[in-house]
């Protein structure tokens, strides 16, 4: 009765029956892996402007029905405008707004990709493509990320995993979550790569506001050296999911380029999913980005000093050089799986954290928290699993 793209497996993992074992139980758990930034208990004074967002959503203009494929222009010059805040100038008819960047990922790939064709993505990585490549009847091939002192593209691999079906390349800039850049030499390789070859690359930059470090990194959003579709939106920059603003930047050489918009502009006039009230409030939606990125990021970078203060003081396990984003990654000792230290974790200490399989690692000793936890959480949380592992 149903489609091979949805057969999934649907039966409850042993890491979720846990979770609502706990639950269940009453105990009260640290979360280290809070990534609703709605739910990260900022300060009131450094958390979002809820009236000027309110007074944005009741415009009266949401009176009137005006379906514009690419979005209403207001809402693009607003996407402009953010760019511009960055120094980067681009044509607002190089957007395409849509509600997620999983629903751009769902447009390019269908864009891009006859049912059976391949996409590159990094490993580790996030584990929505999965889904989303299912549903578009796409096949996914990894291609590694390299640590030595620090993430690199396994660029041979890159080579070697491209076959005459390959379509794209997806880049995650920063990458979730390892928190590690796309480097200057890795984007000129792949640019070179890809015009040569008629690739593409789809970048995500949902995270790219936050780097770790304060140095700013250069967006893809002009991107010129190949077909480039940029990916980002309000639920990272502004900290704000439940909006459902996201777009698409198309640039690269101008006659593919081109054919590109218009071909995406049937697909999203096809859809037309985003509604007046968040198109009209655009704007507010993404001045809130100057409120919420420096609380987050503080909050991010404090405890990021004390998850290394924590460690210095044992030799259980070591965290991995980050750059950006929210999460950190630890290396921590193999003596059983992932999901089972996690559920013991869970289970013995009340302390909720990611295994590194949910994002494709190669092998156990990786667990992922996040780093936009209340600190005081954060601080006992991390004091817990480091306890345990020390036994």
């Amino acid at each position: 009765m149903f489609s091979r793209r949805t057969g999934w497996k649907l039966a409850v993992n042993r890491f979720t029956e846990a979770q609502r074992e706990v639950v269940a139980g009453g105990k009260e758990v640290i979360d280290l892996t809070v990534s609703n930034p709605t739910r990260a208990k900022l300060p009131v004074d450094l958390a979002h402007d809820q009236h000027e967002i309110a007074k944005a959503l009741v415009d009266p203009r949401i009176a009137d029905y005006d379906p514009q494929p690419k979005g209403l222009l207001v809402a693009r010059e607003s996407v402009k405008a953010y760019y511009q805040e960055r120094q980067i100038e681009i044509d607002v008819e190089s957007l395409i707004l849509t509600t997620s960047t999983s629903e751009g990922y769902s447009h390019v790939f269908r864009l891009l990709c006859d049912p059976g064709d391949e996409v590159l993505v990094p490993k580790p990585s996030y584990p929505l493509f999965e889904f989303l490549a299912d549903l578009q009847d796409v096949k996914l091939v990894p291609y590694p990320l390299l640590y030595d002192h620090g993430w690199q593209i396994d660029l041979p691999s890159i080579e070697k995993a491209t076959t005459t079906r390959t379509r794209a390349i997806v880049l995650v800039h920063p990458n979730n979550p390892t928190g590690s850049y796309v480097k200057s030499l890795e984007r000129s390789a792949l640019n070179a790569f890809c015009s040569g070859r008629d690739l593409a690359l789809v970048v995500d930059e949902v995270f790219l506001d936050y780097p770790l470090d304060d140095e700013s990194r250069e967006s893809f959003v002009s991107n010129s050296g190949a077909l480039t579709f940029t990916l980002s939106g309000v639920s990272k920059i502004s900290g704000l999911p439940q909006m459902k603003l996201a777009w698409i930047a198309t640039s690269g050489p101008a006659e593919v380029a081109d054919q590109a918009l218009a071909r995406l502009e049937v697909i999203a006039d096809t859809y037309l999913s985003m509604s007046a009230p968040v198109h009209l409030a655009s704007g507010p939606m993404l001045e809130q980005r100057h409120r919420i990125q420096p609380a987050l990021l503080k909050r991010a970078q404090a405890n990021l000093l004390e998850l290394d203060r924590q460690l210095a003081g044992q030799k259980a396990c070591a965290r991995l050089h980050v750059e950006g984003g929210w999460y950190a990654v630890l290396r921590v000792p193999a003596t059983q799986t992932d999901e089972e230290l996690v559920i013991k974790l869970l289970r013995e200490c009340s302390v909720l954290v990611h295994p590194g399989h949910f994002y494709d690692f190669p092998s156990d000793g990786y667990l992922v928290v996040s780093l936009i936890a209340p600190e005081d959480e954060f601080r006992g949380g991390i004091h817990r699993v480091l306890e345990y592992l020390a036994k």
